[in-house]
């Protein structure tokens, strides 16, 4: 079977009408989150950037407003930390919604020693039926050497779970490399 170079899947596509969850996953600094905003901004507005970042530091700080700083008018901002599925569940039906980082959201809830699976169990119900264009935001930790401390190695094992029940209830997974969107689903 000849590979095609010169053809490229449109990952910008406009998903189908049944079509109603994309999950963005890939490393650090991969462009999920430009992409997603990308996406989200095709459609029309107002839009819903749902924010899971906690500033504990200057760096984060920074992250924070390159983030805020990207985004155009029209962007309603909630920022929510903990109580992910339950700002989802309240949302308005058929807005578009953007939530920037389920791994960010993940750490938040296991530095508060939160039961995960009971959490993450509630997200994935209500990721399984958005009420509108959801676009879901996620880091692969998983492609890189084994973490040296049971603490690291529990958040990747959960965020390498947790990866896999969203991508299942997933219509599209774009994995992104290098500002490059790969469809996986």
């Amino acid at each position: 079977m000849a590979v095609s170079w010169d053809r490229k899947p449109n990952c910008s596509a406009a998903l189908p009408d049944n079509g109603r969850l994309t999950l963005l996953i890939g490393g650090a600094r991969s462009g999920k989150s430009a992409h997603a905003e990308q996406l989200v901004t095709a459609l029309p507005a107002p839009w819903t950037y749902i924010a899971t970042a906690q500033s504990f530091d200057a760096e984060m700080d920074d992250r924070i407003a390159l983030h805020r700083a990207r985004r155009a008018a029209g962007w309603e901002t909630v920022e929510e930390p903990h109580d992910l599925a339950g700002t989802l569940a309240k949302l308005p039906e058929g807005r578009p919604v953007l939530v920037d980082c389920l791994t960010l959201w993940l750490t938040n809830r296991m530095l508060a020693d939160a039961d995960l699976e009971t959490e993450c169990a509630l997200l994935e119900n209500v990721l399984a039926a958005p009420r509108g264009p959801w676009f879901v935001v996620s880091n692969e930790v998983g492609l890189g050497i084994v973490p040296d401390n049971a603490l690291a190695r529990r958040f990747r094992d959960a965020a390498g779970r947790l990866n896999q029940r969203i991508a299942a209830k997933a219509d599209r997974v774009l994995f992104m490399v290098a500002g490059l969107p790969m469809q996986v689903k």
